[in-house]
């Protein structure tokens, strides 16, 4: 027994830091890679800023041509160079982060080359999805609802994907998809009323790409090719899906999640919202051809070998066909209960992350100031702003240490500095900057924008995003360690169970830990000691309360902490935007649940030398302590179990693997 349950942990240690590496190498570094763009003539702006920048420059007879071009989703942006000024093009849609590198580096370059210069925006994203997300939020309950159904239906009918569920599981993503468009689109406005119909399809084959793709796994592997299909899909191809932007990946994530259905379900996605379905040929193709091979693998395998049981010997003459005609009532409840467990956590998936991200604008954002200014008023008009008065600069500078505001304002005589602090939020100093440098514009009065924090962002972080990265492989590879446990035991208490969770625990922080420091250097290496009892105390909290819950519920209290940890308290945590960017109701619920008091704790020690972190800290210790005291007390007084069984034990600890918020 307890060889085998230090190989299960070991599996779970294995998938979580492999997690950890996928999500943060892939999405650390924002930087252009062999980005498509557009010239229609020779200019040293161009020339200084492919010096530095990595553009894969393409020549246009006129300005009709790359337009033309980028309506068809070909080209990231534009130069055209004219005899009194330049013209440079960003397309938002493509990328928000690839259009903020883009400006940055021409407007720079033609700076120090004193050449005027016209920035014209084609394809602006809208108010409902500014940082252009919504693609791949649609990805989470489209990939992760496919996923499960495949999952659940192997575990009601005890058949590895016999011929009979092609049907059921086209049918299940044709329903599922419904539900997404009516929620995402309808019911939220993540997108306009007008793609509602063009988008239907697109989900259905992506989640039967899915699906199909996972029951043909478990028909060639059992059980375990659920595993193998949450690896290659969710978290490695999850990781390289290019939500915010394919060409901002690195080049061998661009090539690795061309492989796989994620990155083409984001660029067709993409494409039907923003450039009127163009250019979306190869990923329908991909798509496609992954349904394909999976309903044709379990219907020639159906046909030729015997349909696998799961957990009960298979006769010699069970085929599809004689499998479903024996399935009796019973077996029918299960399949459509099954089958409405994966839709319910679809939809919750659909509501909680899209209703959560889709449209991050600040709400009252702790701001710092040194004075009066008409600057702070209309720079107000558009960004809303909490304001603290403090008597001089470095009062608010002293603020800004303690993690209190996002940014201050300090009026001069002659001009004017905004502080901007790039450690608490990615999008903050962007808005920031923006709305001030307007609101200068108007009144006719000199600004400076400078950035400034107690610590400055990692090299290899520069948009301050490892931290949110790392807390979804903490956070699932708590649950796991619990549900794998669990399986292996038969049981979810015991004398040694705690020790067994608080020290892998201890082990799982120090991989996490050093892969995402010395190895990808994520974080400033001097803070590796304080980062690892952090990330250990994260991953203990989730694995204790789902011990609990398991205990309690049985398998069931797997589901129940995927809920609570993953669709209400990931969305809630604030990430990389910061708490300001939540709507009201994810905004209020978050200081109550794990995710977001482990992520203040975890990016404040970090940046900000531990200030503001108290009441993150003992949060996390009395979700740590009361599943400590009760798992004891309940292996003390031996309390009945619900029986264990493998099978179940098996497809729930399956269930788990791919449950994370991808970014």
């Amino acid at each position: 027994m307890l060889k085998k349950a230090l190989v299960a942990l070991g599996i779970v240690l294995v998938l979580q830091s492999l997690f950890a590496l996928c999500l943060v190498s892939a999405l650390q570094l924002l930087v252009l890679r062999n980005t498509p763009f557009g010239v229609t003539g020779a200019s040293p702006v161009v020339n200084a800023v492919t010096s530095k920048v990595s553009l894969d420059t393409r020549s246009y007879g006129n300005e009709s041509a790359v337009m033309e071009a980028i309506g068809q989703s070909k080209l990231y942006g534009a130069y055209l160079p004219g005899q009194a000024s330049d013209t440079l093009i960003v397309v938002p849609a493509k990328s928000f982060f690839g259009r903020v590198e883009l400006e940055a580096a021409f407007e720079d370059a033609a700076r120090k080359l004193d050449r005027p210069l016209t920035v014209k925006t084609v394809k602006p994203l809208p108010v409902y999805d500014r940082l252009g997300g919504v693609s791949g939020l649609l990805l989470i309950p489209l990939l992760i609802g496919g996923y499960l159904a495949a999952v659940l239906l192997l575990k009601a009918t005890r058949t590895a994907a016999a011929p009979w569920h092609v049907a059921m599981l086209v049918g299940y993503s044709a329903v599922g998809a419904l539900l997404t468009d009516l929620i995402a689109g309808p019911g939220i406005g993540a997108y306009s009323d007008s793609h509602f119909w063009p988008l239907l399809p697109c989900f259905i084959l992506i989640a039967a790409s899915v699906t199909l793709a996972a029951a043909a796994f478990q028909r060639l592997l059992g059980p375990p090719g659920t595993l193998v299909v949450a690896t290659l899909f969710i978290i490695v191809g999850g990781s390289a899906a290019g939500g915010i932007g394919i060409t901002l990946l690195p080049d061998y994530w661009q090539h690795l999640g061309a492989v796989f259905p994620p990155q083409h379900a984001v660029t067709l996605l993409r494409n039907v919202i923003y450039f009127d379905g163009n250019n979306i040929t190869t990923p329908v193709i991909v798509l496609g051809l992954y349904a394909l091979a999976g309903g044709i693998v379990i219907g020639y395998l159906g046909r030729r070998r015997p349909v696998k049981r799961v957990g009960a010997a298979a006769p010699a003459d069970a085929t599809g066909a004689s499998a479903a005609k024996g399935a009796g009532p019973k077996t029918a409840v299960r399949v459509l209960a099954a089958l409405a467990i994966a839709a319910v956590m679809q939809c919750l998936f659909t509501v909680n992350y899209i209703s959560s991200a889709h449209e991050p604008v600040a709400t009252n954002m702790p701001f710092g100031a040194t004075g009066q200014s008409p600057l702070l008023a209309a720079a107000q008009k558009n960004l809303s702003l909490k304001v603290t008065q403090y008597p001089n600069e470095q009062a608010a500078k002293d603020a800004i240490d303690r993690a209190e505001i996002y940014g201050a304002l300090v009026p001069g005589p002659t001009s004017n500095t905004l502080l901007v602090v790039p450690t608490l939020s990615d999008v903050a100093p962007l808005d920031l900057a923006a709305n001030f440098e307007i609101a200068a514009k108007s009144l006719g009065q000199p600004l400076s924008v400078r950035q400034y924090a107690p610590h400055p962002l990692a090299k290899k972080d520069p948009f301050g995003l490892v931290e949110s990265l790392m807390l979804v492989p903490l956070l699932v590879g708590g649950y796991m360690a619990s549900t794998m446990l669990r399986a292996v035991t038969g049981s979810a208490t015991g004398r040694r169970r705690l020790t067994a969770l608080l020290g892998f625990s201890v082990l799982a922080g120090l991989a996490v830990n050093l892969v995402v420091g010395p190895w990808l250097r994520g974080y400033p290496l001097e803070r590796f000691w304080i980062v690892w009892p952090i990330l250990s105390l994260i991953i203990a909290v989730v694995a204790l309360v789902a011990a609990v819950l398991q205990k309690l519920l049985g398998a069931a209290g797997t589901l129940v902490t995927v809920i609570v940890v993953m669709l209400f308290g990931n969305p809630s945590s604030g990430g990389a935007n910061g708490v300001p960017y939540l709507p009201t109701f994810w905004r209020d619920i978050g200081p109550f649940l794990p995710p977001r008091n482990a992520y203040i704790l975890l990016r404040n020690t970090i940046y900000f030398d531990g200030h503001g972190t108290t009441q993150a800290l003992v949060v996390l210790l009395v979700y740590l302590a009361i599943p400590a005291i009760a798992l004891a007390l309940l292996d003390r007084f031996r309390t009945p179990e619900i029986p264990v069984t493998r099978e179940t034990e098996a497809e729930a600890t399956a269930l788990t693997v791919p449950v994370g918020g991808l970014p």
